[in-house]
């Protein structure tokens, strides 16, 4: 496992982890587990990100895995914003929402991830590689209660 170093351009007031797993799914449990860790660390909410944490690195191990090659976490707190960041071998296994995909099977994940979100979208490269990226604002505390009680983000 290796810890990444904050890039170039990232100020004061941002804090940064990252870190390289394997794609399978012992790895996609880790780096929900990690950046729980993380998260608690630097006293944030937990629940909504380590749900899409543990969905985008799902994705990764079972979608993005190419033998041999391993996935890569990021999470970036700037301001008020938590940016989840899950780098994958593939990128042209682009993520499909479950009401876009044909047999409606696969896709759900994604849908967790548009709930428990502000937003979420794909950075291309660098080839052969992708990003799925989501941001939780933490400052707005819009995020309803989860059924079962406790609360998200």
């Amino acid at each position: 496992m290796n810890r990444g170093i904050a890039p170039p351009g990232t100020g004061p007031g941002t804090q940064q982890f990252a870190i390289q797993l394997s794609a399978t799914r012992r790895g996609a449990r880790l780096a929900r587990l990690l950046a729980t860790e993380q998260l608690r660390s630097w006293g944030l909410p937990l629940d909504a990100a380590a749900h899409v944490v543990g969905e985008l690195a799902a994705n990764a191990a079972l979608h993005g895995r190419v033998p041999g090659r391993d996935f890569r976490l990021m999470l970036t707190v700037h301001g008020a914003t938590l940016r989840i960041g899950v780098t994958d071998a593939r990128a042209e296994q682009l993520p499909v929402p479950v009401e876009q995909t044909a047999d409606g099977t696969s896709g759900r994940g994604l849908l967790l991830v548009e709930a428990l979100a502000d937003r979420w979208g794909v950075l291309p490269g660098p080839v052969p590689c992708k990003t799925v990226w989501a941001e939780i604002d933490l400052s707005t505390g819009s995020h309803p209660p989860r059924p079962g009680g406790g609360q998200r983000g």
